[in-house]
């Protein structure tokens, strides 16, 4: 019954079919007897996805629906919103990972009774794992910005704790932080039951944990605008800055990805908060099922109402949102957090800096990502200088572009310590990333990146100092930074790069475009003969589709990362000749692995492009918005093939049209019927083509590469004007 109200959209329906939207639209028009809507919109209908799956099967249009895609479904059509299913399935994967044989007798009889039990169940495993957690039957003592926290129990009237009197200048919180989970009642849970039996049938194939990480992973990517992630190669960097710290505080944790990149150890324990009751409540559960640390978590905004106004930890990592305004600038003039300067409504950067520091114990060191700007905004250069004077700042970094949201901007690190001793002569490090930007759209050179800052930031914090390196890490004085504007960008306080020989660099890039450019002259296709009109008769013709369908090529999409940090093959890579250079979220989805001889297009943009891969490229993981086509080497030769996709005839036929976008259909691409030998040929001649335009990308690159040097010797000096 409760399966019945699962709804899925058409899009859903794609999926699970494996087929385009077009498709189910077709399906629509052409079969009375498809599913009618039972909810939705008119433009955007949703379906039951029992109805749905038994119309599949009955057309044999799907032997079986696949488990994670099913499970999925349900999560994401579940009355109760994707959220509230998403923690109903996180409480139940922690009661399977840490007690299976209780979740084993519990779900051995109906729902009624698995609804009916599992909340006792629930309350043994969470009560200790996440304190602090409601429990059945307890009342929801305050909302957290107007909502109530997820997963609580049915809506009781709000009850205002009693707060001791405080002086007329002391704002008092008007909405406290409240737990982030509540144990869910029995009501609740009952329309989740048909998703908590395929949750634990996933769980049982893939492990609890895992299960997790893939459910949260399908539901972050299908709704990109509402979270501001923590990349995870950034998380594990923040956190190898902070040690090993035993109590670690994140009070900004959105979906707890840097308390998940904490270093293990025995005695560890963390906390954490968040404005979101959605993503206190699923932190929470996703770092119970990571670690048996036990996980302190809140809902309530931590500069206005603090979940933890007497911890002193070990390390604070922070992720802030960036230039809020308000951020409680009115509320908190005489908060005793503002040690070094009341920030200024346009600072809300380093009132989260501030309540860092007020959290940690003398020694501890905060890690937080900053926005470039409050490293030189004139507004905050009074609490820059008394953090320097004082010497809680240690570190600025400044990372490469592409290293978090927002992906265009080079964000910094800031590295603090609550200061526990007076520094005779205090120092800041400087380090600039920026070098290990990746070109075209790829993630950063994260290990480079890592290897860099890591070591300057060990030698500096064992040694006091670290050995200057032109462009890359310098200590200064404090002294020095404490001028009108206490300007604390890398760049700026830098020396350049060492530049020795930039006329005998110069001159390697003019020899080597010569030689490109040689290399182009030859590879020029030779002037084109016309075809005799008696002997262009058309060819006949196959489809992709048809030749899939017969087993002549095998047809896979990208997306999905995988566990292992593989090199992501992206749409920019294929459009542009260039190697690997993307990421993918990290997930339990099994990678689409490149092969040499495969064929990837891309499916977005409308260019007539498609590409073989090389030994180079092989091995990498197949990106969004590709498609990659594995043929026979028996039936079909991939030059041949990836040539005749590429004709601009054969994309128009094969691609559809919306208001700001084109789309290819591989399978309606076309292609002639031609015996192998003739493959061959035409295979030999489109290879040579490929060959002539990759000299002439490598002439363009090297074009510009000798036209900046020229431009930056001249103007830097280093090359004369003769």
């Amino acid at each position: 019954m409760q399966d019945n109200a699962t709804e899925v959209t058409a899009a859903g329906i794609a999926r699970l079919a494996g087929v385009g939207r077009a498709a189910v639209s077709n399906w629509r028009r052409r079969h009375a007897d498809f599913p009618r809507p039972v909810g939705g919109t008119e433009t955007s209908p949703a379906f039951a996805i029992a109805e749905v799956e038994e119309w599949l099967r009955r057309h044999r249009k799907l032997a079986e629906v696949p488990l994670k895609e099913r499970v999925w479904q349900q999560l994401a059509g579940h009355p109760d919103g994707p959220v509230t299913a998403l923690v109903h399935a996180g409480c139940a994967l922690l009661l399977i990972h840490d007690r299976p044989p209780v979740w084993l007798d519990i779900s051995s009889g109906t729902d009624e009774r698995l609804a009916a039990l599992l909340p006792t169940a629930l309350d043994e495993v969470l009560t200790p794992r996440v304190p602090g957690t409601a429990r059945p039957g307890r009342t929801d003592r305050s909302r957290v910005n107007g909502q109530n926290p997820v997963n609580t129990q049915p809506a009781a009237t709000p009850v205002t704790p009693a707060t001791p009197a405080t002086p007329a200048t002391q704002a008092t919180p008007a909405t406290p932080p409240t737990p982030a989970l509540a144990i869910p009642t029995a009501p609740r849970l009952l329309p989740s039951v048909p998703l908590l039996r395929g949750v634990a049938e996933l769980a049982a194939d893939r492990g609890a944990r895992p299960t997790f990480e893939f459910l949260l992973g399908r539901h972050l990517d299908a709704n990109p605008r509402q979270y501001t992630l923590t990349p995870p190669d950034l998380a594990g960097l923040m956190a190898a800055l902070a040690g090993t710290p035993a109590t670690v505080l994140d009070p900004s944790c959105g979906t707890g990805a840097l308390l998940r990149a904490v270093a293990d150890r025995p005695d560890r324990r963390l906390h954490a908060q968040d404005s979101s009751p959605e993503l206190a409540a699923l932190t929470a559960l996703r770092l119970a099922l990571h670690t048996r640390a036990p996980v302190h978590a809140a809902a309530g905004d931590t500069l206005r109402a603090d979940a933890y106004p007497g911890l002193r930890a070990d390390a604070v990592l922070c992720h802030p949102p960036f230039n809020e305004r308000n951020w409680g600038h009115d509320d908190l003039a005489y908060d005793p957090r503002w040690e070094y300067g009341f920030p200024a409504r346009t600072e809300s950067e380093l009132a989260w800096v501030q309540h860092a520091l007020a959290r940690l114990r003398d020694g501890g060191t905060a890690v937080l990502l900053m926005p470039p700007a409050v490293a030189s905004r004139r507004s905050g250069r009074r609490i820059r200088a008394d953090l320097l004077r004082r010497g809680a700042l240690r570190a600025v970094v400044a990372l490469p572009a592409g290293a978090a949201p927002p992906y265009s901007v080079p964000l910094h690190l800031w590295v603090l310590r609550r200061p526990d001793r007076t520094h005779a002569q205090p120092e800041l490090l400087l380090v600039d990333a920026g070098r290990f930007t990746a070109e075209g759209r790829g993630g950063p050179d994260w290990p480079g990146v890592r290897e860099t800052v890591l070591d300057a930031w060990g030698a500096f914090d064992r040694d006091g100092g670290v050995e200057e390196r032109p462009g890359v890490a310098r200590s200064v004085p404090v002294i020095e930074l404490l001028d009108d504007d206490v300007d604390l960008t890398p760049a700026r306080r830098l020396p350049p790069p060492a530049d020795t020989d930039g006329a005998g660099r110069l001159a390697d890039v003019r020899a080597r475009l010569d030689e490109t450019l040689r290399l182009t002259a030859e590879l020029a296709p030779p002037p084109a003969e016309p075809v005799p009109s008696a002997a262009s008769g058309r060819l006949p013709l196959t489809t992709v589709g048809e030749l899939a369908r017969a087993g002549a090529l095998v047809m896979r999409t990208g997306g999905h990362g995988g566990r292992a940090r593989v090199p992501v093959l992206t749409d920019h890579d294929v459009l542009a000749g260039t190697a690997p250079s993307g990421t993918l979220p990290e997930s339990e989805e099994e990678p689409v692995l490149t092969e040499p001889g495969d064929v990837v297009l891309p499916v977005l943009g409308g260019g007539a492009v498609a590409r073989v891969v090389d030994d180079a490229t092989a091995g990498a993981v197949l990106g969004r918005n590709l498609v990659l086509l594995r043929p026979d080497p028996a039936a079909l030769d991939a030059w041949f093939l990836a040539g005749f996709l590429r004709g601009t005839a054969n994309h128009r036929q094969a691609s559809s049209y919306a208001s700001t976008a084109t789309r290819l259909d591989v399978r309606r691409l076309q292609l002639p019927r031609l015996a192998p030998d003739e493959q061959r040929r035409y295979g030999e001649r489109f290879h040579a083509l490929d060959a002539f335009e990759g000299a002439l990308r490598e002439a363009g690159r090297l074009g510009e590469q000798l036209v900046r040097g020229m431009y930056d010797g001249l103007t830097d000096g280093t090359i004369a004007p003769e």
